[in-house]
Order: C-alpha cells, then sequence, then structure tokens
C-alpha cells in the first residue's frame, strides 16, 4: 500500500525536521489568521509586507523555543493532555515573544491580535497532530489486522487500559463489560458499557479475541471465577493487575512463587537417590499394558533411556494410546515402537502380541484406578482389574516371559471399596502365579497416590483453585502417602530388577500427608487467603464433603510388618501371606462367574470372602448371593 510506504519512509530526525517545518508553518498562518480576525487591521499585500520582520521574529522564536522544549520529538501515537500543554506553553511565549518585539523591527500591531494569535496557534499545532495521529493510525491499521479486546471492569483501571491500547496499532479496544448496573448502557472512553448477562452473544457479535480483567480491587476468587466462566465460552482471558501489584507492592510478588514439591509429599523427593536400571532393560523387548496412563507414559518415557530393542505399547483408549505413540516418536530414537489397540481382557489377542513380538518383561499398569467410578461399576472394574491381570499373566508365563511386573495401589491393602479389593485380588493372583512358575519371575510394585496422575487429588484441587473454589475434602482428618509420577516409574523399573519371584515391593515415603494441609499450602501457594472462621474475607473456601463410599480415612502400604531389605535403601520388600492354589482358583470361579452373569452382590461375596478387609468391607454373609 503506498499510504503505508510513505507512512513509514521517514527517519527519526526526518520525522523531527518535519514536524518543526509543520510548526513554522502554522505560525505563520496563526498570526496572519489573527490579523485578519482584528477590526483594526486591514489586511492587504502592503501591510504583510511590512508586517515581515515581526513575523520573522516570531518564527525564530518558534523554532527556538520548539526545539527546545522538544515539541517535535514527541511521536504522534504519544500524543496526550501533557504535550497539549507543552503546546501551550509554545503558543503563549511565541505570542510573548512577538509582543515584545511589537514596533521595534515593523509598525505597531494591535496587542489583542497577540491574544488571538496564542489561540489560534495553540488549536493548530495541536490539531494538526491529533489528526495525522489518526490518519497515520488508520493506515497502520488497514495493513495488518488487530487483536479485538473487551475489557471486563469499566472502571479507573479500565478507562486507563482503553488510552493505553488506542496507542497500539495492533489492538482494537471494543467495549466494555461492567458489573455496576449505573454504567450499563453509558459511554466510558468512547466505549459502550454492557452487562456480563450479554457476554456470550457479545463476544460472538463483536468477534472478540480476548477479555481483559481490568478489576485489580476485587479479590482473586472473584476474578479466577469470572475468569473460568470466560474461558467456558471459548475466549482467551487475561487479568490486569494492579499497578501496586507492577512494581511488586501487592500479592503478585506472592502468586509467583510455587509450593515446593517437597511440602506437598512432606518428604524429600527420591528420584536422585533411586539408581538406573539401564542394563536390565538394554537390548529387550517389552510390552506395557497401560501405556497411555499416567503411570504409563511415565514408564514409557524412562525406559526410552534404557535403549530397549522394542516396546510394544498396549492401551485400550485410542486417544491415550495414540498420544504416547507419537510422543515416543517425536524422540527420534532408533528404538522400535509399536502400538496395539487391545484390552487386557482380550486372550486370543494378549497372547498373539506377546508370541510375536518375543517379548521379554511386561510392565502391567492398565487398571481402572478411580474408585467411585468402579465402586458404581464394580463388574466392569472387578473384570479389567482381576480377570484382566490373570489373563495377561497366564499368557506371560506361557510365552516365556522372563519378568512380569504388577503394578499396584496402596489401597490394596486391608480394602474398603471395591478398587481396593480387585488390586489385592490382583496381587493374589500374581503371587499365586510365582509359586508355581519356574521361568517367568513375577512381582508387585505398591504404591500409594501419585502427584500429578488423572484423577489424583492435586490436579483436582488445581482445577478447583483455578476457578475460585471452593476446595472439596472428604474428610478434614484424612491422610494420604504421596510420590512424584518419576518416583513411581523408576520404583516399578527397579522392581523388575531386583525381583526374585512373589515379591512385593513398596518405596520408603515417609509419614502420610494430611489432605487439609495440601488443601491450604495450594491455596496459599496460587496466593489465595484461605476462607474460615479465623479470616472470614478470605479468598478460597475449604468445603468437606463427607468420605465417599467406601474410602478410608488413612491408608496403608504393608498388610504385615514383616519386610526384607533391597539392594537399595529406600525400596523395601513385603513378606505376606496369600491364598492356596486351590483358594484362588475357587476365588476365581467364583467371580468369573459372577461377572458373567453380571451378578454385582455375587462379585462382592467373593471379595469379601477372599480378601483380607478393612472395618468398612461386608463380611461374607452380609451380602447377598
Amino acid at each position: 500500500m503506498i499510504l503505508y510506504r510513505i507512512a513509514t519512509a521517514f527517519t527519526t530526525t526526518q520525522k523531527k525536521y518535519l514536524f518543526l517545518l509543520i510548526d513554522a508553518v502554522m505560525m505563520i498562518l496563526a498570526m496572519g489568521g489573527a490579523m485578519v480576525l482584528n477590526a483594526q487591521i486591514d489586511v492587504d499585500l502592503a501591510t504583510l509586507i511590512t508586517a515581515a520582520p515581526e513575523f520573522g521574529g516570531m518564527l525564530a522564536a518558534t523554532v527556538a523555543l520548539s526545539l527546545y522544549i522538544g515539541l517535535p520529538q514527541i511521536r504522534l501515537n504519544a500524543y496526550e493532555m501533557r504535550c497539549v500543554a507543552m503546546s501551550g506553553v509554545l503558543s503563549g511565549s511565541v505570542a510573548l515573544a512577538g509582543a515584545m518585539i511589537n514596533g521595534l523591527v515593523a509598525p505597531h500591531i494591535p496587542t489583542e491580535v497577540f491574544f488571538i494569535f496564542a489561540l489560534l496557534f495553540l488549536v493548530l499545532i495541536a490539531g494538526w497532530r491529533v489528526t495525522l495521529r489518526h490518519v497515520v493510525m488508520k493506515i497502520y491499521r488497514l495493513r495488518q489486522s488487530r487483536m479485538r479486546v473487551l475489557i471486563y471492569g469499566a472502571g479507573q483501571m479500565g478507562h486507563q487500559l482503553v488510552a493505553a491500547l488506542r496507542t497500539d496499532r495492533a489492538i482494537e479496544p471494543v467495549a466494555f463489560v461492567d458489573d455496576n448496573p449505573t454504567l450499563q448502557s453509558l459511554r466510558v472512553a468512547g466505549l459502550v458499557v454492557h452487562s456480563p448477562a450479554n457476554l456470550k452473544e457479545l463476544i460472538a457479535k463483536r468477534r472478540i479475541d480476548r477479555v481483559v480483567l481490568a478489576m485489580p480491587s476485587i479479590n482473586q476468587s472473584r476474578q479466577a471465577r469470572i475468569a473460568y466462566s470466560l474461558r467456558e465460552i471459548g475466549c482467551e482471558v487475561h487479568a490486569l493487575p494492579s499497578f501496586a501489584e507492577m512494581v511488586g507492592e501487592g500479592d503478585l510478588r506472592k502468586r509467583v512463587l510455587p509450593v515446593s514439591l517437597n511440602d506437598l509429599l512432606g518428604r524429600n523427593r527420591l528420584e536422585s537417590e533411586l539408581p538406573g536400571v539401564s542394563d536390565a532393560y538394554r537390548g529387550r523387548r517389552v510390552l506395557i499394558t497401560g501405556a497411555g496412563g499416567s503411570i504409563g507414559s511415565e514408564l514409557c518415557q524412562h525406559l526410552i533411556a534404557c535403549n530397549p530393542e522394542r516396546i510394544v505399547l498396549l492401551d485400550h483408549s485410542e486417544l491415550a494410546l495414540y498420544n504416547i505413540d507419537k510422543e515416543l516418536r517425536e524422540l527420534r530414537t532408533n528404538i522400535d515402537i509399536v502400538p496395539i489397540l487391545a484390552s487386557v481382557t482380550d486372550d486370543a489377542k494378549i497372547r498373539k502380541v506377546l508370541a510375536s513380538h518375543n517379548i521379554d518383561v511386561v510392565l502391567h499398569a492398565a487398571a481402572y484406578k478411580h474408585l467411585p467410578l468402579v465402586e458404581s461399576n464394580a463388574i466392569v472394574g472387578l473384570h479389567n482389574n482381576v480377570i484382566g491381570t490373570k489373563i495377561i499373566a497366564d499368557a506371560a508365563r506361557d510365552a516365556g516371559v522372563e519378568r512380569f511386573i504388577l503394578v499396584s495401589s496402596d489401597k490394596a491393602v486391608r480394602p474398603t471399596n471395591v478398587m481396593g479389593a480387585s488390586k489385592r485380588l490382583a496381587e493374589l493372583v500374581i503371587q499365586d502365579l510365582a509359586t508355581r512358575s519356574s521361568g517367568t519371575r513375577f512381582s508387585m510394585v505398591r504404591f500409594g497416590n501419585v502427584l500429578g496422575s488423572s484423577g489424583s487429588v492435586v490436579p483436582l484441587f488445581e482445577e478447583q483453585i483455578a476457578r475460585g473454589g471452593p476446595v472439596t475434602l472428604t474428610h478434614s482428618a484424612v491422610t494420604r502417602y504421596f510420590m512424584t509420577i518419576s518416583e513411581a516409574a523408576r520404583l516399578v523399573l527397579l522392581a523388575g530388577s531386583f525381583a526374585r519371584g512373589g515379591d512385593v515391593f513398596v518405596l520408603d515415603m515417609g509419614a502420610p500427608v494430611p489432605i487439609a494441609r495440601l488443601a491450604r499450602q495450594m491455596i496459599e501457594g496460587a496466593g489465595y487467603c484461605v476462607k474460615d472462621d479465623e479470616t472470614p474475607d478470605g479468598d478460597i473456601e475449604i468445603q468437606i464433603s463427607g468420605l465417599r463410599q467406601g474410602e478410608k480415612l488413612h491408608e496403608e502400604l504393608l498388610i504385615s510388618s514383616d519386610m526384607l531389605t533391597t539392594p537399595h535403601a529406600k525400596i523395601l520388600r513385603a513378606q505376606e501371606s496369600f491364598l492356596s492354589e486351590i483358594e484362588m482358583a475357587s476365588a476365581l470361579k467364583d467371580l468369573s462367574r459372577a461377572i458373567s452373569r453380571l451378578d454385582e452382590e455375587g462379585a462382592k461375596a467373593v471379595i469379601a470372602r477372599w480378601v483380607e478387609r478393612g472395618i468398612d468391607m461386608p463380611q461374607a454373609e452380609d451380602v447377598a448371593l
């Protein structure tokens, strides 16, 4: 575009002298106009010639004073009220200079002319700058697309934000939204103020690209709730801090300090203390079930560093399998990666995969683990977690797999819910096979809650805090063991290298963490204040929702206190009792029959009979067969 090239062709120095030249022309026009407007002077060619020395003196004063106060150096998009005042100083000073030399170098001019000149000169030098600014901004904006911004909050901060954004050629403030009904339908800084009730339609109709929250005075939890509701509409949202926060006097410093992971764990992290396991997996063919899950995907990442010959990824979720396969292939490794879309309950498919890929190691991480979902879908949970484990473990033994490692949970210890009981039955399956397998070494890894895994409490709290609360706890006294995903994956891989057969490995995870303390730490770490009886004006409240069906107050890692050491001080080997071959066969037979009949009560009766229970688990005689 020609106009754009012209507007951008001048250098800074050229612009400075161009502005100075225009001011000089405006001075001549203003003086001529003032003489025309004064009735005592007949303006003709002779009068102008005789007044030329006066014009010359005022012109010299204009150039000198303009350079002195720096008016030509002011950018057009920075010309505002303070610059108008500078223009007033220039026009008044030049008028005063003209009055002082009046009659000395030319015939006397009536004094009133200089008052008229001062006003005209101010209007002209301010007017041409404002006009040219609009023209240039229009040229720039025609050249590029602009981000359309809606400002939530029509107060002082919003007003200042609009003034600032109007100097930016890439952003266009479109409208205001404000909760104050007295402002709605009015115009603030030239923009209409709308009601939040019309937000969705307004964003669509005005093609809004981004919403900026300009309400630093309201509490942070309310800001978070507004931002969350706007993101639900599908619009990008940014919050504008107060000027005090920008210079470090407000809560901004506190908000940028993350909660220490060691504080969340209640102990030091152990990744650096757990040894590497490259030799145990180098050149091997490894099958990971549940490869797209939280633990499975982390195992894949650690395995890549061990340089196995092949990693077979098995998952029944197409999206999860696609994501982990894509992620591993982007690492540009020469390791053979094979994605398999299948369920661990598909016996024929599992046996075919083990045989065709000549698998050396199976890491079994596929399981339904979300307590309320498994509790309300007991048949599906038991089928996947117990029968699926039996199918893949039998297939691994028959295929001559060297090592089989089951990923278990602390909820398997004296369970009070179906999910925990399904994991304990899976452990019993592996322990039974370990006693009768001469080739495959079966072992289990049991750990607590994994920070960052899907469905864990930390992402839940983060989501609740992000939308302004409340943060929900099932009980004020509940505690849990925590470990990082990296610790969990390393422990699983180490278990495979330590396994002798039938082992249950646990990590020394320190003391259990009170969840109420964890919630408070995360709220305060996000820069909010906990709302409670002591601080009723706080930002985010912690609400107690009550224990879910089958949920424990305190989890355990061990069934018995008999512990054996391993080559690493932080990893322990538990010696626990298990069912005999006949008892295990009977339990699986009864469970399979109940599952095939979709008999949930019958399945729970099997659990109650064969699994060592916590105090909340029903006794066998309490369950209808």
